[in-house]
């Protein structure tokens, strides 16, 4: 798994995320995004592991890969956007799915 965070994220780089997110309806811009990629069972993880720990807003950005892997955006502000990816790999390390 890959984690990656973007902070004040650009408006181009917004326009990519809300172009290939899976749900309807544009994210306004916030403070961060937080990147993840792996596999599919991962990222359900991963997205169920943010929701739980901060308030944040997860959507699945659509793409295509041989290797079955996925991305999911994580939006909201610096910290919490911080926090969540933290306790992603947390949970990873321990294996705490």
């Amino acid at each position: 798994m890959d984690c990656r965070i973007i902070k004040a994220p650009g408006e181009n780089t917004l326009a990519i995320l809300n172009r290939r997110k899976g749900s309807r309806g544009d994210i306004e811009k916030p403070g961060a995004v937080g990147l993840v990629q792996g596999r599919l069972i991962e990222m359900v993880c991963a997205s169920d592991i943010a929701e739980k720990a901060v308030g944040v807003i997860v959507e699945d950005i659509k793409g295509t890969c041989p290797q079955n892997m996925i991305m999911l955006a994580i939006f909201g502000d610096v910290a919490s956007v911080t926090a969540a990816i933290e306790q992603i790999k947390l949970k990873e390390k321990k294996q705490e799915w």
